[in-house]
């Protein structure tokens, strides 16, 4: 059956989690399907949100809580998004300037040697600013409905810091995170390799704490589109996710990556030194210059511990933080929006294609496993990894506004 478009345009931004878009281009994995298409690098989120949406792009890379806060109507103009394959786990970190790194260890050395390594010493350093009158420290994050704005938040609250009121919280394109902390315009950021690793490489920035170690399998972008568009062209969007299926498993593989770094590294994508970027694809990345962290694969995932699956327990833990800031009120329907917005049925219906092996449940809890363990409710078992937070937490789906308001700082409205 021919498919009811083969030229499509989508939209990136120059991050290691575009990989499946840029693999499925320059391995043939569009092609093989029967797909042309252009990849457009953009400049920022809002504009992959508003080209999405008016359609000027047809799907893009995406950060996993925007087509959500669009469906909800509390980012840009209400649409109805769509979000069916997830593009990656991990990937991000939070990283401070140099400057900052050493006051922390000056106010808590014994902290600083501690990993995964809290926010408590920066406590410390927030504590004594603000005796002596100094400014708030700024830090950057990519969007306000970004996983890098929950984490970051998650980070400073588990220590006891107030994100709204203890520091400044600005945002800030990704690609111009480094060049911003080395110009002393912010004191950190949280935001997706490989830019992490460059401000370490240029030796301004130290790395605080990885995403996986913040939460083992935390979900970071997804591949979005609206849901106009999947009805008009469904033989379409099922080609398109079987050759991101297949360029998720090609960039997952150990042999692949460095092969990866080099395609990432093209001025028509990441546009970023290949070793900068290789640093959190083929091995141990440091936490600053001469201090390597640990040796594995995960600090960012594309197709293994299903990451390419659209979980909806996903989606409700990103609308509980959105609860948990004030970004949304008790009013929102988080069960009905996480059913409309992620879309399991149409991976499942592509993997099936594939026959790759799906999950058969919508939703997991989170935070259960602190070792390796095996999805058995799914079309074929799929071995899983450790998916602790790091403060010890659970998440259940099934209870979000309790969850949301377990927390003892936070912005939820009456």
């Amino acid at each position: 059956m021919s498919l009811e478009r083969t030229q499509l345009r989508l939209g990136f931004i120059a991050l290691n989690d575009c990989a499946p878009l840029v693999v499925a281009r320059e391995k043939g994995f569009f092609e093989a399907e029967g797909l042309s298409v252009d990849l457009s690098r953009e400049a920022s989120w809002a504009n992959i949100r508003d080209k999405v949406a008016m359609g000027a792009l047809d799907g893009a890379h995406m950060l996993a809580p925007m087509p959500l806060a669009v469906r909800l109507g509390v980012c840009g103009e209400p649409a109805r998004m769509i979000a069916p394959m997830s593009l990656n786990l991990n990937g991000s970190a939070i990283t401070v300037s140099t400057a900052l790194a050493d006051a922390m260890r000056i106010a808590d050395a014994q902290g600083m040697t501690v990993r995964p390594r809290t926010a408590r010493p920066l406590t410390k350093v927030v504590a004594e600013r603000k005796a002596q009158g100094l400014p708030l420290l700024t830090f950057a994050v990519v969007f306000p409905f970004s996983v890098h704005n929950y984490e970051l938040r998650y980070w400073l609250a588990e220590a006891g810091l107030d994100p709204d009121r203890d520091l400044r919280i600005v945002v800030t394109p990704p690609a111009r995170m480094a060049a911003r902390l080395a110009a002393g315009d912010i004191d950190g950021f949280c935001v997706g390799a490989p830019w992490n690793a460059l401000a370490v490489a240029d030796g301004y920035g130290e790395i605080m704490v990885y995403a996986a170690e913040l939460w083992g399998v935390g979900p970071d972008k997804v591949f979005g589109l609206t849901e106009g568009f999947a009805e008009r062209h469904p033989l379409t969007v099922s080609a398109t996710l079987r050759a991101l299926i297949r360029a998720a498993a090609w960039s997952d593989e150990p042999g692949n990556r460095a092969e990866l770094a080099a395609i990432l590294a093209h001025s028509r994508y990441v546009d970023a030194p290949e070793e900068v970027i290789a640093r959190s694809l083929t091995g141990a990345p440091p936490y600053a210059l001469g201090e390597p962290g640990p040796d594995h694969q995960d600090y960012i995932i594309y197709h293994r511990y299903a990451a390419s699956f659209p979980w909806r327990s996903h989606a409700v833990w990103f609308m509980t933080q959105m609860l948990r800031w004030g970004q949304i009120g008790p009013e929102a329907d988080i069960a009905g929006t996480a059913e409309a917005v992620y879309r399991p049925d149409l991976f499942r219906a592509a993997a099936a294609e594939l026959g790759a092996p799906a999950p058969l449940v919508d939703e997991k809890v989170e935070g259960l496993h602190a070792s390796p363990w095996t999805l058995d409710e799914a079309t074929a078992p799929i071995p899983m990894a450790p998916d602790l937070f790091f403060d010890g937490g659970r998440f259940d789906a099934a209870q979000p506004e309790r969850y949301a308001a377990g927390f003892a700082i936070g912005r939820m409205r009456s």
